[in-house]
């Protein structure tokens, strides 16, 4: 059976609306204009500490302020989930998975904290052998440290990391893992300049594709684990 590990945002979760109240909490506080829904997706999938400095900028904060806006932010962050929905047919997807003996991870540039308190809030976390989250390890995605992590929690097997974003995309070249694409969610660029080795939109077809993707070689890159 294979490993399969996941992102999170945009991926499994529709967590923009969330991320979006958060964000402008802390921006009307300071009584800056709020976050339109269009710039939270675009400044979403780096990790917090990124999202918090594209917030600032596009506010023309000072970027003294960074810290403390940073640290305003977090304290909100690992509650904001009253807004956030699983896409259509993850549960099933991941029950599917599961049931056929897949062993299943998450690795985020989410925070570990709130990326959990989220997974329990929706019921999404029994699924899951493993959580990395932006915070786990000392750096993020795009490196691809996080992925070996959550891959190697999950033991040996083939492997395939499923994502929405060009971040994903770059994590799995550098691992070296069959990056399976979810095409509703977060990306910013067209799905032809996303490296993939195959692109979904609905995940009735998840399962399909793992059994077909799953443990692809790629050539030029350093092995996952």
């Amino acid at each position: 059976m294979a490993r399969i590990v996941f992102d999170l945002d945009g991926t499994l979760v529709h967590s923009a609306p969330d991320i979006r109240a958060t964000a402008n909490a802390v921006l009307t506080a300071r009584g800056a204009a709020p976050l339109t829904m269009d710039e939270t997706v675009s400044f979403i999938g780096s990790g917090a500490p990124v999202f918090v400095e594209r917030m600032r900028a596009a506010r023309a904060l000072p970027e003294a302020d960074a810290p403390d806006l940073l640290d305003a932010f977090l304290a909100l962050y690992e509650d904001a989930h009253a807004l956030t929905e699983p896409f259509p047919g993850v549960r099933e997807a991941l029950d599917a998975l599961r049931g056929a003996g897949h062993r299943l991870a998450i690795c985020t540039n989410k925070p570990e904290g709130p990326a959990r308190a989220l997974l329990a809030h929706l019921d999404l976390a029994d699924p899951f052998d493993a959580v990395v989250g932006g915070d786990t390890l000392a750096v993020r995605k795009p490196d691809p440290a996080p992925l070996f992590a959550a891959a190697e929690a999950l033991g040996t097997g083939p492997l395939a990391y499923v994502g929405d974003s060009e971040t994903d995309a770059e994590t799995a070249v550098a691992a070296a893992v069959p990056f399976l694409l979810f095409t509703g969610g977060y990306r910013k660029s067209p799905v032809t300049e996303i490296p993939h080795r195959a692109a979904f939109d609905s995940f009735d077809t998840l399962a399909a594709l793992v059994g077909r993707h799953a443990g692809d070689p790629l050539v030029g890159a350093r092995p996952a684990p």
